[in-house]
């Protein structure tokens, strides 16, 4: 049965997580070694919180944090398929499009997801040191076409208060930064990072967006409910970002009933993200056409408030492109043409 943790400190929930795969007994019937072959290419970390959300080794919650062996059959994925090594002028900047920059602010999680983006980062990142974070500022405040940056990582809800007030201060100072957004897994992951006093830091730096990473209706639980209504009422805009996930949500009752649930708990479905080339992660790939036909599902059942958009982020860095008509050139051979936002011309395999 699925128990819910009330009221407690976020700190100890970190503390009392399972980082290895023998200390989860549902797995004890598993052969334990070869998924310990795994952890040891692919850290693994789940919060106490998220743990006990799980009924069973197979389930939605479970399939996406608890390592399997599949992980280690890379059929030609990549580390960095979207190139943001390439694209990162200083530590923790990637600067992909003209307006704005991704802002690497932390190397930790509330949970390691096995889809990750980052896999090759995931579990292992120390995070940004003090000159690093004053290079990264640096950059942001000399370049002058920047006007929205994105702090990601690892997860910037993971960081302390203090060194939070701190950042998001300093980028407040910076006069042609014109929004702040934060994406973060942890009001899905770990409601109770979301205290008061986070809610008191984060309305001094107004306009302050989140978009929240969401993947199955089983994750928006009481605790989940509670820490978006504190991040609504505090006048933050919430999106929400969805995984499509062999096994986990690619079917579309589920989809449905997620955002569904998402707007009931007044986060705004913003994107469904078609899983990226990532090495280790090709278990979970769908198709394209999978996808496409969950959108065609959806349209019609769903009001167009609760309809996300169907993404794809473009390998060699040419940035995320929805999935519809005018974005596609031509299908053949088994890969989609598609162009991106400066009429650049990808290719992307159709069902692998």
């Amino acid at each position: 049965m699925k128990q819910h943790m009330v009221n407690s400190d976020w700190h100890d929930l970190i503390k009392g997580g399972i980082n290895h795969i023998r200390d989860f007994s549902a797995l004890a019937h598993r052969d334990v070694k070869s998924l310990a072959a795994v952890q040891s290419v692919y850290p693994m970390f789940v919060n106490a919180y998220y743990a006990r959300l799980i009924s069973s080794p197979d389930d939605a919650i479970a399939r996406q944090v608890l390592p399997d062996a599949s992980e280690l059959d890379d059929r030609g994925l990549v580390d960095d398929p979207l190139a943001e090594t390439r694209q990162s002028p200083v530590p923790g900047i990637i600067h992909r499009y003209p307006d704005r920059v991704v802002f690497l602010v932390s190397g930790r999680c509330p949970v390691l997801c096995r889809f990750c983006m980052r896999k090759r980062m995931a579990g292992r990142s120390a995070g940004l040191n003090a000159a690093e974070t004053a290079g990264a500022m640096h950059y942001i405040r000399n370049n002058k076409n920047i006007r929205e940056v994105i702090l990601s990582g690892g997860d910037p809800l993971m960081l302390e208060d203090d060194r939070l007030d701190d950042i998001l201060a300093t980028i407040r100072t910076i006069s042609h930064i014109q929004v702040i957004r934060i994406h973060s897994r942890a009001p899905c992951a770990l409601p109770q990072r979301i205290t008061p006093e986070l809610i008191g830091i984060f309305k001094k730096y107004h306009p302050l967006y989140m978009n929240i990473h969401f993947n199955h209706p089983d994750e928006i639980t009481g605790e989940v409910t509670e820490a978006c209504r504190c991040l609504a009422d505090a006048g933050i805009p919430l999106g929400s970002q969805t995984v499509l996930l062999k096994g986990v949500n690619d079917a579309a009752d589920v989809i449905e009933n997620l955002m569904r649930r998402l707007l009931r708990v007044r986060v705004k479905p913003y994107y469904l993200h078609h899983p990226d080339l990532v090495r280790g992660t090709a278990h979970f790939r769908v198709p394209v056409s999978r996808g496409l036909a969950i959108m065609q599902t959806l349209q019609g059942r769903l009001s167009g408030i609760a309809i996300p958009k169907y993404m794809i982020d473009l390998p060699g860095g040419g940035g995320k492109v929805p999935l519809s008509p005018e974005f596609i050139q031509k299908a053949a051979d088994g890969m989609l043409m598609v162009k991106n936002f400066q009429g650049e011309v990808f290719s992307y395999p159709m069902d692998a």
